[in-house]
C-alpha cells in the first residue's frame, strides 16, 4: 500500500470514529438524556447489576424481619443509574425490577408480615407513587393503548357475578377477611384459583381485542402481562395453590395467573435466553412480571418500549421488541443483548472472550444485515458506556469492534481505489448501497428459507421516495413515503407486488388481493429493515471522509453528493451533516499528515 493511501485511509478512519454519533442518523445523544427512549438505562442498569453482584452484592430478596436488606443497596444503585441515564422514577423502577428479576431476584417473598415484593420495593426506592394497572400503557406499536380494557373486562365480569365461583354474600360472618378464608380450602382451593384462571383469560382476551380494535397487531406477550397485572390487582397474589399445582411455600396464585395468561395468549410453555440458553417457565415469567407491573407505579409508553426490548432477550421471539430479531431497529430500541450479556457475565466461570465471540456469531446469524447489527450494538454500547461505564457495555464493544473496524476499512479502501480510478463519489456510494440491498435480500433468503422449510426469495425493485405525497421532505427522504416493487417467491409460488407499501399492504389489510397476502410478511420484514437503514450510515460518511482527505472537493459539497446517492441508506435526514463533520476532520487530519 502506497504512503499516500495509508495516510488518507488513516485520516478517514480516525475521523469516522472520532464521534460515535456521526455513524448513525438516529439521535443517540438525545437517548442519553431520556428524550425519545430510555434504552440507555437498560445498558447502564445491566452494568450496575453485574458490578454489584460480582463485587459481592446480592440479588436475593429475603423474608427477613428487617427494615432494609442487602439487595436494597443494589436496587438503589441501579435505580439511581437508570435515572442518571434519562429514565424517570417509574421507568427506572420498572427497568431495574425486571432486570433484577431476570438476574435472579425473586418477584415476591414471604407471607404475611415482612412480605417483600420486588416491584413495590423498587417503586418505593425510586420515590414514585403507585397507580392502578389501568394507567399502564402498552408500548407503542404504531398506536398504543392502556391496560384499561383488561381492568374494565375483569371488573365487569366481577360485577356480573361471573368471576368468582362463590358470592361474597354467601361467605358467613367471621370467615371472610381472615385465615379461615385465606389459608383454607375456600380461598386457596376454590375462590382464588378460579378467579386467577378466569380473570387472566378475560383480561388477556380484552387486551388482544382492544389492540385489534385500535388497528394494532395483537401482541400476545403484552396482553398476557397486562391481563395478569389486572387480575393480580384483585386476588391475593401470595396465596398458596391447590395440591398438584406447585410446591407449598414456593408457588403462589401468581403462577396460576401466568399459566392461564400464557394459554390464552398462545405463548410457548418454555422460553430460552439468547447467548446463555437458560430456560424460563413462561407461566412463572408472565405471572411474576405481571406482579411487578401491578406494584411498580405508572411507567410511560417509552418505558414499556424498553420493557419490550428487555424481553426480546428470548430466542422464541415472544416480545414485540425487535433488538434480537432479523430486522435491525432504530438505536433507541437496542436492549436485548445488554440483558443477555448481563446474564452471561453472571454465570459461574464466565469467559469474556468466549461471550464476545458468541455475541457476534449469534447476532450476525439472526439478522438481515450483519454489518448494521454489529454497528448498532457497538454504537449504543459506546454511548451507554459514556453515561455509566461497566462490564456489560465494554464486553458488547469488544464483541462488535472487529466488525465495525472491518466495515470502515473496507469501505474506505474501496472508495480510495474507485476515486483513484476516476469514479465519482455518487457512483461509489450508489455501488455501496447496491451491495447493502443485495446483502439484505440474500440474508432474507437464508433466514426465510430456514423458517419456511422451502426456498424463499425476496427482491426489491424501484425503491424511491414520494409514493403518494408531494412535500419536499418526503421527496428527499424515502422512508417517510416509500415506493417499492417487491417480488417474493416461496417454492413454486410467486407474488409480484407493485407499489408494495402504499398500495398492496393497505389493500391486503382491507381484505383485497388475498392471493398475495401470504407474501406480505416476507416482503414487509425486508422493507422494514431497509426503511430503518438510518441506524447505520457508513455508506455515506466513510466515502465522504476519504474524498475529503484526498481533497476531491469541499467536505460540504462531497457530503451533499454522497447523501443524494445513498438511495437505501438515507431514508431519513441527518447523513449530510454527519458526513460534513467527518469530512472536515478527515481533511484536517490528512493535511497534518501529508
Amino acid at each position: 500500500m502506497d504512503d499516500r493511501k495509508c495516510k488518507v485511509l488513516a485520516a478517514a478512519e480516525m475521523a469516522a470514529v472520532s464521534n460515535v454519533s456521526n455513524l448513525t442518523n438516529d439521535r443517540i445523544e438525545a437517548l442519553a438524556g431520556g428524550h425519545g427512549m430510555v434504552n440507555i438505562a437498560i445498558h447502564t442498569v445491566a452494568n450496575t447489576i453485574v458490578q454489584e453482584i460480582n463485587g459481592g452484592g446480592t440479588v436475593n430478596v429475603k423474608f427477613a424481619d428487617a427494615r432494609t436488606q442487602p439487595v436494597d443497596m443494589v436496587l438503589k444503585k441501579a435505580i439511581d443509574t437508570a435515572k442518571a441515564s434519562g429514565a424517570d422514577g417509574a421507568n427506572a423502577a420498572m427497568i431495574t425490577a425486571v432486570m433484577m428479576y431476570l438476574a435472579g431476584s425473586a418477584a415476591q417473598v414471604g407471607i404475611p408480615a415482612g412480605n417483600r415484593k420486588l416491584g413495590a420495593t423498587c417503586r418505593m426506592i425510586a420515590g414514585v407513587d403507585r397507580s392502578g394497572v389501568g394507567a399502564i400503557p402498552t408500548s407503542k406499536m404504531n398506536s398504543k393503548i392502556s391496560a384499561f380494557p383488561a381492568v374494565l373486562a375483569i371488573n365487569q365480569a366481577m360485577m356480573n357475578g361471573e368471576l368468582s365461583p362463590i358470592s361474597g354474600r354467601d361467605v358467613p360472618a367471621n370467615v371472610g377477611g381472615g385465615p379461615l378464608y385465606g389459608h383454607s380450602a375456600l380461598g386457596e382451593d376454590i375462590i382464588w384459583p378460579a378467579m386467577a384462571e378466569k380473570g387472566a383469560e378475560i383480561g388477556v382476551k380484552a387486551m388482544l381485542d382492544a389492540m385489534a380494535g385500535a388497528g394494532i397487531s395483537p401482541d400476545p406477550l403484552q396482553a398476557a402481562l397486562l391481563g395478569s397485572a389486572a387480575i393480580l390487582e384483585i386476588i391475593h397474589p401470595d396465596a398458596e395453590v391447590p395440591e398438584g399445582e406447585g410446591r407449598y411455600g414456593r408457588t403462589t396464585s401468581v403462577r396460576l395467573v401466568g399459566k392461564a395468561a400464557v394459554k390464552t395468549a398462545g405463548l410457548p410453555e418454555k422460553v430460552h435466553m439468547i447467548l446463555t440458553g437458560q430456560e424460563f417457565d413462561t407461566a412463572q415469567l408472565v405471572g411474576d412480571i405481571g406482579l411487578i407491573l401491578k406494584d411498580i407505579g405508572a411507567p410511560s409508553v417509552i418505558g414499556m418500549m424498553a420493557l419490550a426490548e428487555i424481553l426480546a432477550c428470548f430466542r422464541e421471539g415472544i416480545s414485540s421488541g425487535f433488538s434480537s430479531s432479523p430486522v435491525n431497529p432504530p438505536l433507541g430500541h437496542q436492549g436485548s443483548y445488554a440483558v443477555a450479556t448481563m446474564k452471561a457475565l453472571l454465570e459461574e466461570g464466565a469467559d469474556k472472550n468466549a461471550i464476545a465471540k458468541q455475541i457476534a456469531e449469534e447476532r450476525c446469524a439472526a439478522t438481515l444485515n450483519p454489518e448494521s447489527a454489529m454497528l448498532s450494538i457497538n454504537i449504543i454500547a459506546r454511548k451507554a458506556d459514556e453515561v455509566s461505564p461497566g462490564p456489560v457495555t465494554r464486553l458488547m464493544i469488544q464483541a462488535t469492534e472487529p466488525a465495525r473496524t472491518k466495515a470502515i476499512y473496507e469501505k474506505a479502501s474501496y472508495t480510495y481505489e474507485q476515486l483513484s480510478a476516476g469514479k465519482t463519489i455518487a457512483e461509489i456510494v450508489k455501488a455501496l448501497d447496491d451491495e447493502r440491498l443485495e446483502t439484505v435480500e440474500k440474508q432474507a433468503s437464508v433466514l426465510f428459507t430456514a423458517m419456511a422449510g422451502q426456498p424463499v426469495t425476496v427482491s426489491i425493485q424501484n425503491l424511491h421516495s414520494a409514493a403518494r405525497r408531494t412535500a419536499k421532505l418526503v421527496k428527499k427522504y424515502w422512508s417517510f413515503d416509500a415506493y417499492a416493487d417487491v417480488t417474493v417467491t416461496m417454492g413454486e409460488n410467486k407474488a409480484v407486488m407493485e407499489g408494495f407499501v402504499h398500495d398492496v399492504i393497505p389493500r391486503v389489510c382491507k381484505g383485497e388481493c388475498q392471493d398475495v397476502a401470504w407474501a406480505v410478511p416476507f416482503g414487509a420484514a425486508v422493507m422494514d429493515d431497509l426503511s430503518l437503514s438510518g441506524c447505520n450510515i457508513l455508506n455515506v460518511v466513510v466515502p465522504a471522509a476519504v474524498a475529503s482527505a484526498m481533497g476531491i472537493d469541499e467536505p460540504a459539497v462531497i457530503a451533499e453528493q454522497a447523501e443524494r446517492a445513498a438511495y437505501v441508506t438515507v431514508g431519513i435526514p441527518g447523513a449530510k451533516a454527519h458526513a460534513t463533520e467527518v469530512g472536515n476532520m478527515a481533511r484536517d487530519i490528512a493535511e497534518a499528515m501529508m
